[in-house]
Protein backbone atom coordinates (compact mmCIF):
# COMPACT_ATOMS: atom_id res chain seq x y z
CA UNK A 1 0.00 0.00 0.00
CA UNK A 2 2.95 2.29 0.51
CA UNK A 3 4.51 1.76 -2.53
CA UNK A 4 1.50 2.41 -4.48
CA UNK A 5 0.76 5.26 -2.36
CA UNK A 6 4.17 6.97 -2.96
CA UNK A 7 4.11 5.86 -6.53
CA UNK A 8 0.78 7.87 -7.16
CA UNK A 9 1.87 10.90 -4.75
CA UNK A 10 5.42 11.64 -6.40
CA UNK A 11 3.79 10.97 -10.03
CA UNK A 12 1.09 13.39 -9.45
CA UNK A 13 3.21 15.93 -8.31
CA UNK A 14 5.59 16.11 -11.08
CA UNK A 15 2.62 15.72 -13.15
CA UNK A 16 1.74 19.00 -11.70
CA UNK A 17 4.36 21.14 -12.44
CA UNK A 18 4.60 19.78 -16.14
CA UNK A 19 0.63 20.16 -16.64
CA UNK A 20 1.13 24.24 -15.87
CA UNK A 21 2.83 25.62 -18.12
CA UNK A 22 4.68 29.12 -17.66
CA UNK A 23 2.37 31.69 -19.47
CA UNK A 24 -0.31 31.10 -16.86
CA UNK A 25 2.30 31.72 -13.84
CA UNK A 26 1.81 34.93 -12.14
CA UNK A 27 5.31 35.23 -11.38
CA UNK A 28 4.53 37.12 -8.04
CA UNK A 29 5.18 34.87 -5.30
CA UNK A 30 7.39 37.43 -3.35
CA UNK A 31 4.49 40.48 -3.73
CA UNK A 32 2.98 41.09 -0.47
CA UNK A 33 -0.36 40.01 -0.18
CA UNK A 34 -3.36 40.63 2.35
CA UNK A 35 -5.75 37.56 3.48
CA UNK A 36 -8.84 37.99 2.37
CA UNK A 37 -11.58 35.99 2.59
CA UNK A 38 -14.40 37.65 1.38
CA UNK A 39 -14.00 38.33 -2.85
CA UNK A 40 -15.77 41.41 -4.59
CA UNK A 41 -18.56 41.02 -7.19
CA UNK A 42 -16.51 40.83 -10.24
CA UNK A 43 -13.98 38.18 -8.36
CA UNK A 44 -17.28 36.02 -6.98
CA UNK A 45 -18.31 35.94 -10.55
CA UNK A 46 -15.46 34.58 -12.68
CA UNK A 47 -14.62 31.89 -9.36
CA UNK A 48 -18.23 30.95 -9.86
CA UNK A 49 -17.40 30.07 -13.29
CA UNK A 50 -14.03 28.68 -12.63
CA UNK A 51 -14.84 26.61 -9.34
CA UNK A 52 -18.52 25.91 -9.88
CA UNK A 53 -18.58 22.39 -11.14
CA UNK A 54 -15.95 21.40 -8.21
CA UNK A 55 -18.62 20.51 -6.05
CA UNK A 56 -20.65 18.13 -7.64
CA UNK A 57 -17.08 16.44 -8.68
CA UNK A 58 -16.87 15.46 -4.62
CA UNK A 59 -20.70 13.75 -4.57
CA UNK A 60 -19.77 11.79 -7.71
CA UNK A 61 -16.26 10.57 -7.60
CA UNK A 62 -14.72 11.89 -4.63
CA UNK A 63 -16.75 11.20 -1.53
CA UNK A 64 -13.62 10.58 0.68
CA UNK A 65 -12.88 14.07 0.53
CA UNK A 66 -14.55 15.57 3.54
CA UNK A 67 -13.46 19.49 3.12
CA UNK A 68 -11.52 21.47 0.40
CA UNK A 69 -10.34 25.32 0.22
CA UNK A 70 -8.43 26.95 -2.82
CA UNK A 71 -6.37 30.37 -2.13
CA UNK A 72 -5.23 32.02 -5.17
CA UNK A 73 -2.87 35.54 -4.07
CA UNK A 74 -4.11 35.51 -0.56
CA UNK A 75 -7.39 35.59 -1.43
CA UNK A 76 -10.08 32.64 -0.59
CA UNK A 77 -11.57 31.79 -3.95
CA UNK A 78 -13.52 28.38 -3.15
CA UNK A 79 -13.94 26.45 -0.44
CA UNK A 80 -16.45 23.12 0.08
CA UNK A 81 -17.37 21.51 3.58
CA UNK A 82 -19.39 17.98 3.42
CA UNK A 83 -20.76 18.30 6.90
CA UNK A 84 -21.27 22.17 6.13
CA UNK A 85 -19.47 23.40 8.78
CA UNK A 86 -16.38 25.53 8.29
CA UNK A 87 -15.66 26.08 11.70
CA UNK A 88 -15.23 22.56 12.54
CA UNK A 89 -11.87 21.21 13.43
CA UNK A 90 -10.27 18.33 11.36
CA UNK A 91 -7.44 16.16 11.58
CA UNK A 92 -4.41 16.86 10.35
CA UNK A 93 -2.22 14.15 10.97
CA UNK A 94 1.10 13.73 10.23
CA UNK A 95 0.35 17.57 8.14
CA UNK A 96 0.99 18.99 12.05
CA UNK A 97 4.43 17.95 11.53
CA UNK A 98 4.59 21.05 8.93
CA UNK A 99 2.71 23.53 11.83
CA UNK A 100 5.88 22.81 14.14
CA UNK A 101 8.09 23.75 11.85
CA UNK A 102 6.36 26.99 12.08
CA UNK A 103 6.73 27.45 15.36
CA UNK A 104 10.51 26.51 15.62
CA UNK A 105 10.94 29.36 13.23
CA UNK A 106 9.27 31.68 15.15
CA UNK A 107 11.71 30.41 18.17
CA UNK A 108 14.70 30.94 16.17
CA UNK A 109 13.19 34.71 15.53
CA UNK A 110 13.00 35.76 18.85
CA UNK A 111 16.95 34.27 20.06
CA UNK A 112 15.01 31.43 21.93
CA UNK A 113 16.51 28.83 19.95
CA UNK A 114 19.93 30.21 18.55
CA UNK A 115 20.35 28.27 14.75
CA UNK A 116 18.74 24.84 13.92
CA UNK A 117 22.47 23.87 14.33
CA UNK A 118 22.23 23.78 18.01
CA UNK A 119 22.67 20.52 19.61
CA UNK A 120 19.34 18.74 20.94
CA UNK A 121 21.41 18.38 24.53
CA UNK A 122 22.67 22.03 24.89
CA UNK A 123 18.70 22.52 25.03
CA UNK A 124 17.83 19.31 26.80
CA UNK A 125 20.98 18.52 29.21
CA UNK A 126 18.62 16.45 31.08
CA UNK A 127 18.45 13.58 28.12
CA UNK A 128 22.28 13.12 28.28
CA UNK A 129 22.00 9.86 29.89
CA UNK A 130 19.41 8.73 28.41
CA UNK A 131 21.13 7.27 25.25
CA UNK A 132 24.50 5.29 25.45
CA UNK A 133 25.09 5.89 21.77
CA UNK A 134 27.96 8.88 22.00
CA UNK A 135 26.71 10.10 18.49
CA UNK A 136 23.49 10.79 20.21
CA UNK A 137 25.25 14.13 21.31
CA UNK A 138 25.80 15.22 18.00
CA UNK A 139 22.03 15.39 17.20
CA UNK A 140 21.20 18.52 16.16
CA UNK A 141 17.62 20.63 15.68
CA UNK A 142 18.41 20.28 11.57
CA UNK A 143 18.79 16.75 11.54
CA UNK A 144 15.56 16.26 13.24
CA UNK A 145 13.65 18.74 11.79
CA UNK A 146 14.80 16.94 8.40
CA UNK A 147 14.13 13.55 9.51
CA UNK A 148 17.69 12.64 9.55
CA UNK A 149 18.85 12.56 13.48
CA UNK A 150 19.66 8.34 12.62
CA UNK A 151 17.26 6.96 15.46
CA UNK A 152 15.99 3.13 15.08
CA UNK A 153 12.71 3.71 13.68
CA UNK A 154 9.74 1.98 15.50
CA UNK A 155 8.27 0.67 12.48
CA UNK A 156 9.40 0.05 8.53
CA UNK A 157 7.65 2.88 7.88
CA UNK A 158 8.07 5.32 10.62
CA UNK A 159 4.31 5.72 10.90
CA UNK A 160 3.25 4.04 14.10
CA UNK A 161 2.39 6.18 17.01
CA UNK A 162 4.87 8.68 18.71
CA UNK A 163 6.78 7.49 21.60
CA UNK A 164 7.41 9.62 25.23
CA UNK A 165 9.90 12.14 24.55
CA UNK A 166 12.64 10.31 26.71
CA UNK A 167 12.10 7.25 25.02
CA UNK A 168 12.31 8.74 21.56
CA UNK A 169 15.64 10.12 22.46
CA UNK A 170 16.78 7.05 24.77
CA UNK A 171 16.16 4.84 20.98
CA UNK A 172 19.37 2.92 19.08
CA UNK A 173 20.73 4.95 16.33
CA UNK A 174 20.67 3.12 13.09
CA UNK A 175 23.04 5.73 11.65
CA UNK A 176 25.16 8.64 12.29
CA UNK A 177 23.64 11.47 12.37
CA UNK A 178 23.03 13.30 9.38
CA UNK A 179 23.50 10.34 6.84
CA UNK A 180 20.31 8.62 6.46
CA UNK A 181 16.56 9.84 5.93
CA UNK A 182 14.30 7.81 7.89
CA UNK A 183 10.36 9.09 8.32
CA UNK A 184 10.08 9.35 12.27
CA UNK A 185 6.83 10.04 14.07
CA UNK A 186 8.21 10.18 17.36
CA UNK A 187 10.13 13.85 16.00
CA UNK A 188 7.03 15.54 17.26
CA UNK A 189 7.15 14.73 20.75
CA UNK A 190 11.40 15.40 20.73
CA UNK A 191 10.82 18.62 18.79
CA UNK A 192 7.91 19.86 21.09
CA UNK A 193 9.95 19.41 24.11
CA UNK A 194 12.48 21.24 22.97
CA UNK A 195 10.15 24.08 22.02
CA UNK A 196 8.53 24.21 25.33
CA UNK A 197 11.94 24.25 27.47
CA UNK A 198 13.40 26.93 25.08
CA UNK A 199 9.80 29.23 25.12
CA UNK A 200 9.33 28.30 28.63
CA UNK A 201 5.65 27.74 27.77
CA UNK A 202 3.22 24.73 26.56
CA UNK A 203 2.95 24.08 23.00
CA UNK A 204 -0.76 25.41 23.24
CA UNK A 205 -0.13 28.85 24.91
CA UNK A 206 3.41 29.17 22.59
CA UNK A 207 1.34 28.43 19.48
CA UNK A 208 -1.62 30.61 20.61
CA UNK A 209 0.41 33.61 20.91
CA UNK A 210 2.87 33.02 17.80
CA UNK A 211 0.12 31.93 15.18
CA UNK A 212 -3.39 31.65 16.13
CA UNK A 213 -3.71 35.10 17.06
CA UNK A 214 -1.96 36.86 14.18
CA UNK A 215 -3.09 34.24 11.74
CA UNK A 216 -6.12 34.84 12.85
CA UNK A 217 -6.60 30.86 13.21
CA UNK A 218 -9.54 29.12 15.53
CA UNK A 219 -8.51 27.59 18.96
CA UNK A 220 -6.53 24.10 17.82
CA UNK A 221 -7.42 21.09 19.65
CA UNK A 222 -4.30 18.70 20.24
CA UNK A 223 -4.92 15.07 20.61
CA UNK A 224 -2.68 12.43 20.51
CA UNK A 225 0.62 14.33 19.80
CA UNK A 226 -1.39 15.79 16.40
CA UNK A 227 -3.29 19.01 15.82
CA UNK A 228 -6.84 19.57 14.50
CA UNK A 229 -7.51 22.68 12.42
CA UNK A 230 -9.73 24.31 10.39
CA UNK A 231 -9.49 23.52 6.97
CA UNK A 232 -9.35 27.54 6.36
CA UNK A 233 -6.41 27.49 8.92
CA UNK A 234 -4.53 24.47 7.32
CA UNK A 235 -4.62 26.88 4.15
CA UNK A 236 -3.12 29.74 5.88
CA UNK A 237 -0.31 27.76 7.21
CA UNK A 238 0.78 27.20 4.09
CA UNK A 239 -0.12 30.72 2.34
CA UNK A 240 2.52 31.71 4.84
CA UNK A 241 5.07 30.10 3.63
CA UNK A 242 4.26 31.17 0.55
CA UNK A 243 4.83 34.63 1.43
CA UNK A 244 8.05 33.01 2.94
CA UNK A 245 7.14 33.92 6.61
CA UNK A 246 5.29 37.42 5.77
CA UNK A 247 1.71 38.12 7.27
CA UNK A 248 0.05 41.27 6.01
CA UNK A 249 3.33 43.38 6.58
CA UNK A 250 4.31 41.33 9.44
CA UNK A 251 7.59 38.83 9.90
CA UNK A 252 6.55 35.72 11.76
CA UNK A 253 8.95 33.10 10.47
CA UNK A 254 12.60 34.32 9.41
CA UNK A 255 12.50 34.29 5.25
CA UNK A 256 15.71 32.02 5.76
CA UNK A 257 14.50 29.83 7.63
CA UNK A 258 10.77 29.84 6.07
CA UNK A 259 12.88 29.54 2.78
CA UNK A 260 14.95 26.29 3.74
CA UNK A 261 12.00 24.75 5.20
CA UNK A 262 10.20 24.89 1.86
CA UNK A 263 13.55 23.62 -0.18
CA UNK A 264 14.76 19.77 -0.52
CA UNK A 265 17.48 19.35 2.44
CA UNK A 266 17.48 16.06 1.53
CA UNK A 267 16.49 12.95 -0.87
CA UNK A 268 13.40 11.89 1.52
CA UNK A 269 11.70 8.82 0.97
CA UNK A 270 8.99 6.73 2.19
CA UNK A 271 6.13 7.38 2.54
CA UNK A 272 5.57 10.19 0.05
CA UNK A 273 8.48 9.24 -1.78
CA UNK A 274 9.53 12.92 -2.08
CA UNK A 275 12.40 15.18 -0.94
CA UNK A 276 11.84 16.64 2.30
CA UNK A 277 12.86 20.17 3.63
CA UNK A 278 12.46 21.26 7.36
CA UNK A 279 9.09 19.04 8.38
CA UNK A 280 7.63 19.60 4.35
CA UNK A 281 7.79 17.70 1.57
CA UNK A 282 9.52 19.06 -1.81
CA UNK A 283 8.82 18.50 -5.19
CA UNK A 284 11.35 18.71 -7.14
CA UNK A 285 11.26 21.61 -9.43
CA UNK A 286 13.59 23.58 -12.03
CA UNK A 287 11.36 26.61 -10.74
CA UNK A 288 12.70 29.46 -9.10
CA UNK A 289 10.96 28.24 -6.27
CA UNK A 290 9.33 24.57 -5.76
CA UNK A 291 6.35 23.04 -5.48
CA UNK A 292 5.89 21.96 -1.40
CA UNK A 293 2.99 20.57 0.91
CA UNK A 294 2.12 18.95 3.90
CA UNK A 295 0.54 15.51 3.90
CA UNK A 296 -1.00 13.60 6.82
CA UNK A 297 -2.36 9.77 5.95
CA UNK A 298 -5.55 9.14 4.59
CA UNK A 299 -5.87 12.60 2.10
CA UNK A 300 -5.05 15.58 4.62
CA UNK A 301 -2.75 18.08 2.36
CA UNK A 302 -1.53 21.72 2.48
CA UNK A 303 -0.16 21.96 -1.03
CA UNK A 304 1.51 25.24 -2.17
CA UNK A 305 2.45 26.05 -6.12
CA UNK A 306 4.43 29.06 -6.33
CA UNK A 307 4.17 29.89 -9.78
CA UNK A 308 0.03 30.49 -9.30
CA UNK A 309 0.37 32.11 -5.97
CA UNK A 310 -1.62 28.34 -5.33
CA UNK A 311 -2.46 27.06 -1.66
CA UNK A 312 -4.88 24.31 -1.71
CA UNK A 313 -5.95 22.36 1.78
CA UNK A 314 -8.07 19.28 1.87
CA UNK A 315 -9.42 16.58 4.48
CA UNK A 316 -10.35 13.32 4.40
CA UNK A 317 -10.96 10.24 6.51
CA UNK A 318 -8.14 9.25 8.29
CA UNK A 319 -8.41 4.95 7.42
CA UNK A 320 -6.61 2.93 5.42
CA UNK A 321 -9.82 2.60 2.76
CA UNK A 322 -9.11 6.49 2.51
CA UNK A 323 -5.27 6.41 1.99
CA UNK A 324 -5.22 3.24 -0.63
CA UNK A 325 -8.06 5.28 -2.68
CA UNK A 326 -6.23 8.14 -2.57
CA UNK A 327 -9.12 10.61 -3.81
CA UNK A 328 -7.72 13.82 -2.40
CA UNK A 329 -4.93 13.52 -4.17
CA UNK A 330 -6.59 12.60 -7.32
CA UNK A 331 -9.15 15.41 -7.02
CA UNK A 332 -5.88 17.78 -6.32
CA UNK A 333 -4.20 16.53 -9.73
CA UNK A 334 -7.65 16.84 -11.96
CA UNK A 335 -10.02 19.34 -10.73
CA UNK A 336 -8.58 21.26 -8.38
CA UNK A 337 -5.37 22.68 -10.35
CA UNK A 338 -7.61 22.90 -13.66
CA UNK A 339 -10.17 24.95 -11.77
CA UNK A 340 -7.33 27.47 -10.60
CA UNK A 341 -5.64 27.52 -14.65
CA UNK A 342 -9.54 28.16 -15.12
CA UNK A 343 -9.59 31.05 -12.83
CA UNK A 344 -6.21 32.42 -13.60
CA UNK A 345 -7.42 32.74 -17.51
CA UNK A 346 -10.42 34.38 -16.78
CA UNK A 347 -8.82 37.59 -15.29
CA UNK A 348 -7.06 39.18 -12.33
CA UNK A 349 -7.04 38.00 -8.81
Amino acid sequence: MHTRRTRRLACAALGLLACIGPTLALAQADAPFVWRETPTPDEQALDAAAFGGLDATFAQQFADVQSAVIVLRGRVAYSFYRDGDPQALRDTQSASKSALSVLLGTALAQGRITSVDQRVLELMPEWAGANADPRAAGITLRHLLTLTAGFAVNDPTGTGAPLRPRDAWARPLASDPGQAFAYDNSVVPLLTAVLEKATDMPLPDYAREQLVRPLGLAEPSYQRGGVHLRTLDMAKLGQLYLQRGQWNGQSLVPEAFADASVTAQNAGGPPAGLSYGYLWWVVPSPAPRPTFLASGFGGQFIWVYPPLDLVVATTAPASMASARRGQALQWLRTQAFGAAQRRVKAGPQ
